[in-house]
């Protein structure tokens, strides 16, 4: 069976590398195939490795605390570059200061993400979850 395809990397300005290489080897040895595009990362940088690799989903990380600045349009963007139904994933310390992670939540998923996961979540959660929006057995 052809290994699913994961576009992972940092947004925006941020430069935390650790987190990026964790998920990195974490999904790696769950069997996906990963094109780390490291850190401070563009939408259309995401959205051409994407498209080039005929990725499976994208897989945003942010540390900094303005992803959700960072990641405003993004669903819009991958709609117009032709990736209407590509899994977008986000996840880390998304927001400026301390919010209810369910309000942080409904506005990601308003703006169009698949997942939304708080910081100091295991890869283990999103790695199931891809097991399961891909349908993989």
């Amino acid at each position: 069976m052809e290994k699913k395809k994961l576009v992972i990397g940092v947004i925006g300005a941020d430069v935390h590398a650790v987190g990026n290489k964790i998920l990195y080897h974490a999904f790696t040895d769950a069997g996906f195939e990963v094109i780390n595009l490291g850190v401070m990362v563009s939408q259309e940088e995401y959205i051409e490795a994407a498209i080039e690799s005929a990725a499976d989903a994208i897989i945003v990380s942010s540390l900094y605390g303005h992803g959700e600045l960072d990641c405003r349009g993004f669903r819009d963007r991958c709609n117009e570059a032709g990736l209407k139904d590509i899994l977008l994933y986000v996840g880390g310390n998304i927001v400026v200061g301390k919010q209810p992670f369910e309000e942080v939540e409904q506005r990601f998923l308003e703006m169009g993400f698949s997942r939304v996961y708080p910081a100091g979540t295991s890869p283990e959660t999103a790695i199931e979850d891809l097991r399961k929006d891909l349908r993989i057995e």
